[in-house]
């Protein structure tokens, strides 16, 4: 690195969406506890995360990444881990037949509890008061109190992260993740769609060849990577006081990790080139991602590459486009072309969610899902036709019943958002949308490399 770098050389910069607590002592004494606690994740699973995005850098891997918008202390319970949990094995599943490569599992989980806004402060009937900014900050409830930036919240924060990681990690490989288990869920979400004769030629040829790999003797019993998977977690480097606080220095290699997740990324709010966020990534050695929206240039995007990934590291960074569905087709491919005109390495996955967030005409903030479709549509029609990989997609969503996106198979109106709108912050994808896009996905990726195997051959 050309320039000094530690922990907290980010706070001589200018930091974005913090917030400003009113006991600078009690925020001090909190950090200083965190700075003691044992890591969450530790460098060599990080590492291990950077060696598989650079299998899908490459278009040997695809990127699965999703969960909560933001994850709120109200709604932390072992069955909400677990449906989260279930229906991204499920998706990575339906992903891996159609892509006929590894799935990269990254969930939005274990530390995803702080959110960028987009005003320091809200006013409802005459009332202003401070913004909400995440459980890990302060509540929701709209009162002086509620609203108040609380250190011990942090604690809080770091506290159900580890419960939920410990669980995680149960589920990984303690059995729950056997494929076969995984392969069962998804025939009864066929079975239940209202579309589900669009999916079950897919289904069937998966159920084949379980009964053949079965027929060879490669079963759960034989084979740990049937009955376990790799998960990772991630979330967004928003709060760096937090952040600070779980970097360490690893022991084995002599580099600075976060070890409040896997990987982190900076948002399209906070990724300012003389910034404190970018400044704060680019000196841990985590995978790191970047959301790209409709307003980066190309020149700027080089020189936040050459800032985060100066070695160009495959693996290391991953660009999260997020344009809007609307946009993604005639913004994304300028940035394409000057990435590879420049040879940089970075895995492009797609975030269809957040620039296609609209409001209802009953007043809910809501995301059509014929327009998540259509942006992911898109993001892998420009990289067929600039010759690059689309290395995969980033959804928020949940593994519960929710009522937040409108349209899909469920065919969810303005009227039903009512009935179970749960989300804290953003709207979410329900469980069946969330399938119901991974067996669409897993249908274009089976098309798109059948079609380069024919031009393999007739090249041949």
């Amino acid at each position: 690195m050309t320039k000094t770098w530690s922990p907290d050389s980010w706070r001589a910069k200018n930091a974005l969406q913090m917030p400003t607590y009113p006991d600078a002592a009690a925020l001090g004494v909190v950090e200083d506890r965190l700075r003691g606690y044992p890591p969450l994740v530790f460098a060599g699973e990080a590492r291990k995360l950077k060696r598989v995005l650079a299998a899908a850098a490459a278009g040997k891997a695809f990127l699965l990444q999703g969960g909560d918008c933001a994850e709120s202390f109200a709604e932390f319970h072992p069955d909400n881990i677990r449906d989260t949990f279930r229906v991204l094995l499920q998706m990575a599943v339906v992903l891996t037949y159609g892509a006929a490569c590894p799935v990269v599992k990254v969930g939005r989980m274990a530390g995803q509890f702080a959110k960028p806004r987009s005003g320091d402060s809200e006013t409802i009937n005459g009332v202003t008061l401070p913004s909400y900014r995440g459980d890990m900050v302060n509540a929701m409830e709209f009162t002086p109190e509620a609203r108040i930036p609380d250190p011990a919240r942090l604690e809080r924060g770091y506290n159900q992260a580890a419960a939920t990681l410990n669980l995680l990690r149960a589920f990984a490989q303690g059995g729950y993740a056997d494929l076969h288990k995984v392969h069962q869920w998804n025939l009864g979400f066929v079975a239940d769609s209202e579309s589900g004769e669009r999916f079950r030629d897919l289904a069937d040829r998966l159920d084949e060849t379980l009964a053949f790999m079965a027929a060879c003797g490669v079963t759960s019993e034989t084979t740990p990577q049937i009955r376990e998977t790799d998960f990772f977690t991630s979330h967004e480097a928003l709060l760096l006081n937090y952040e600070q606080a779980m970097t360490r220095v690893d022991s084995t290699s002599g580099d600075w990790y976060d070890t409040s997740a896997h990987m982190l990324w900076v948002g399209d709010r906070t990724r300012q080139l003389d910034g404190a966020h970018l400044e704060f990534l680019r000196g841990i050695a985590n995978p790191v991602g970047v959301k790209v929206g409709p307003t980066m240039q190309p020149d700027e995007l080089i020189k936040l590459i050459d800032m985060l990934n100066p070695h160009d590291e495959a693996g290391r960074l991953t660009l999260i486009v997020r344009m809007g569905a609307d946009k993604v087709e005639r913004e994304l491919p300028a940035l394409i072309r000057s990435v590879q005109r420049e040879g940089r390495t970075v895995v492009w996955a797609c975030d269809p969610m957040h620039a296609n967030t609209i409001k209802s005409s009953n007043g809910y903030k809501t995301r059509p899902v014929d327009k998540i479709l259509e942006e992911v549509r898109g993001f892998f029609a420009v990289h067929k036709a600039e010759g690059s990989h689309a290395g995969g997609v980033h959804f928020e969503m949940t593994g519960q019943n929710v009522t937040e996106c409108v349209g899909g198979d469920q065919a969810i109106t303005e009227a039903d958002l009512s009935s179970r709108y749960h989300t804290h912050c953003d709207p979410r994808l329900n469980a069946k949308q969330s399938l119901e896009l991974a067996f669409m996905i897993s249908e274009s990726l089976k098309e798109d490399r059948t079609l380069k195997s024919a031009r393999a051959a007739s090249s041949a």
